[in-house]
């Protein structure tokens, strides 16, 4: 039996235009994609969304360059989203 593990948390993001980000981001969980390390998941809107009671967590990364990206998991601690090239960008992201 394969143990599940534990997805890093989204620590902090300061994207205040992304309908998941209210006190902290609300989505279940996030997906970092290409480019500029970009969080997938932003969606650029005034309307508030996701679950009040979450933490956000890392769910897939397509960075597979990243120090942390092991088989597109995500295995820092935890990460920090930015305003960045992107609308919101993982700063968490290091070459390996």
């Amino acid at each position: 039996m394969t143990q599940m593990l534990e997805m890093p948390r989204v620590r902090d993001c300061t994207v205040t235009d992304c309908g998941y980000n209210h006190d902290g981001c609300r989505a279940f969980a996030i997906t970092i994609g290409v480019g500029n390390s970009q969080c997938d998941t932003f969606i650029g809107t005034a309307r508030k969304g996701g679950i009040e009671e979450v933490t956000a967590q890392v769910g897939a990364c397509k960075r597979s360059e990243c120090r942390y990206n092991q088989g597109l998991e995500c295995h820092a601690s935890a990460i920090t989203v930015a305003p960045g090239l992107d609308a919101a960008d993982c700063q968490t992201f290091q070459l390996a």
